[in-house]
């Protein structure tokens, strides 16, 4: 007889035994609940018929079970014929929104459901009021509505209007909280039924509906923010906190050391029997406010270089030249808009690289012609001087006349104060004006060395005399004018920044709001203090292939901010 073999015990430590791991996985099927499955529809109706649907076949399963007995046999019997569905009906839509709005409470208003039911089961006093004020605590958000369940277990408002003749859902609206994603199906299935209208009619229809929202002004108004049709329709341009100044305007330096310019216009001259369009081209001085007048016979290149040299050759060199990219000019705004489009930036660098003037001309954004409102502000003064100007001399004019009216208006302009908090005070010293600055202006870029007393107002050197009225300037200057640009008039707080992905509308003034294109923000230009005022947008054009299809083509736009209509945020 064979011996069972003896079973030794291993050490755990013996390195020829291999370890056996075993892995057990546990899975839990949590079926979702009826309020998650809504969570997957965006409109109220397609829910409650879905609802309604789910409803009357689990009526006729019910039903069928009652009528035959689950067993083996009859396992095959207990199969629906759907020959026997019935259409959804206007009472199964009735029983849906219930059923919803019933899940919906029981999840907001566990508390208060409980308690309500509890003291709906208990005889009722005398003194009904009384009784609902015990049942909840005042810390409740439903307290004050004076709510109670009713026989179908939907808490409705208890109010007033008992003693009125209206019906149910009118004088007993159903309770709903602020926030939850059955309360926004009801807030944009109501306000899409007043074709998005203002908040007053979309509260007014929730009412009409029977439905009562906890904080319901304030959930509209946030629903209408958030909706895509009424942002199309009237949703409001962006904004951005104003910018800090650049450092070319709040430092002294000689006139028109920076500067900008414009076009504006078109005058209309007479030449023997011919009418001419004649156009000004208006340079400011970013720091003084002075301001410098040229005629332009026409908006292309070589015309702006002209009068550029013009410029260049009285006023000395710059070291920057601001300007617009040419979509807003005061006056013939669309032909100027096309006209300066076509303009060879490049060719007017490589002029002035070439005529000795090594400076950065900037342009802004396209459309931002609230980037160059000093200049902006300027063409509003002098078209207004040429308005009297014209009034008074006729408006027949021919080139001299037109250059002649161009200096007296930037002769007036350039005598206006800079600083009006001393007009009204008689011992006060003259205002300062830009033309204090102009007619002592140094060839060089920088003043030169040295220190000027009040005793060099008396000197022999001429030159001396006009460096002391110089600083004189630049320090009346400082203590006058640079602190009246220290607050922001308007855009004093910071907004959100537009990111990349973001659904924009592009403003054009040329059209109709219904026809502004739509883009997505693909790339920001963040300022230095890292808030967003301008981004490029990608645009889709519609265009004809080589066969003559439609086809769609992408180009890309940069604007600022301000031009643009925030339809729908990244995730």
């Amino acid at each position: 007889m064979n011996e069972p073999p003896e079973i030794r015990n291993l050490p755990t430590n013996d390195p020829e035994v291999k370890k056996s791991l075993v892995h057990t996985i546990g899975v839990a099927c949590i079926w979702p609940s009826i309020l998650d499955r809504i969570a997957f529809f965006s409109d109220w109706n397609r829910a409650t018929r879905a609802i309604a649907v789910c409803l009357k076949f689990k009526d006729m399963f019910v039903q069928r079970c009652v009528k035959k007995p689950r067993n083996v046999s009859a396992k095959h019997d207990l199969r629906l014929n759907f020959k026997d569905y019935l259409p959804v009906r206007v009472v199964d839509i009735q029983r849906a929104k219930l059923e919803i709005v019933r899940l919906a409470q029981r999840d907001a208003f566990q508390k208060e459901y409980k308690l309500l039911s509890s003291a709906a089961a208990m005889p009722q006093s005398k003194d009904l009021n009384q009784s609902r004020s015990k049942v909840l605590p005042r810390q409740s958000s439903i307290f004050k509505l004076d709510p109670y369940v009713d026989g179908k277990g939907i808490i409705r408002v208890g109010g007033r209007l008992s003693n009125s003749q209206y019906a149910l859902s009118e004088k007993h609206p159903v309770i709903l909280p602020r926030k939850g994603h059955v309360t926004n199906l009801v807030l944009r299935h109501c306000h899409e039924r007043v074709k998005h209208q203002g908040r007053g009619m979309t509260v007014n229809e929730i009412r009409a509906n029977g439905f009562w929202i906890l904080g319901c002004s304030s959930a509209v108004s946030y629903m209408i923010s958030r909706c895509l049709t009424c942002r199309k329709l009237r949703g409001s341009l962006q904004d951005q906190k104003m910018a800090n100044l650049p450092s070319d305007r709040v430092e002294p330096a000689p006139p028109f050391t920076y500067s900008g310019v414009d076009y504006f216009g078109p005058f209309y001259i007479r030449e023997g029997r011919k009418e001419l369009k004649r156009y000004g081209v208006l340079f400011t001085c970013l720091s003084c406010r002075g301001v410098h007048l040229e005629t332009a016979n026409s908006l292309d290149t070589s015309s702006f270089i002209n009068a550029l040299r013009r410029f260049l050759s009285v006023r000395g060199p710059v070291r920057i030249l601001r300007s617009d990219r040419g979509t807003n000019f005061v006056g013939a705004e669309h032909e100027l808009k096309d006209a300066l489009s076509e303009m060879d930036v490049e060719q007017v660098k490589h002029f002035l690289v070439n005529e000795g003037c090594d400076f950065q001309f900037q342009m802004n954004v396209p459309s931002a012609c609230l980037m160059g409102g000093i200049w902006e502000r300027q063409i509003r003064s002098v078209r207004s001087i040429l308005s009297a100007l014209m009034l008074q001399n006729g408006s027949q004019l021919d080139d001299e006349a037109l250059r002649t009216f161009m200096c007296e208006a930037a002769a007036i302009v350039n005598s206006r104060p800079l600083s009006v908090s001393s007009l009204n005070d008689p011992n006060s010293a003259e205002p300062i004006t830009p033309n204090h600055l102009l007619t002592c202006k140094s060839k060089v870029i920088l003043p030169p060395p040295g220190n000027f007393q009040r005793t060099d107002l008396y000197s022999r050197k001429r030159w001396r005399r006009i460096q002391y009225l110089a600083n004189e300037f630049w320090n009346r200057w400082r203590k006058e004018y640079l602190h009246n640009l220290q607050i922001r008039p308007k855009w004093v707080s910071a907004r959100r920044n537009l990111c990349v992905g973001d659904i924009v509308m592009i403003t054009d003034e040329n059209l109709p709001r219904g026809e502004w294109r739509l883009g997505r923000v693909s790339e920001v230009f963040p300022s230095n203090d890292g808030l967003v005022r301008k981004v490029k947008v990608l645009v889709g054009e519609p265009a004809l292939d080589d066969k003559g299809k439609r086809k769609r083509d992408f180009s890309f736009l940069e604007r600022p901010v301000h031009k643009l209509v925030l339809l729908q945020e990244t995730e």
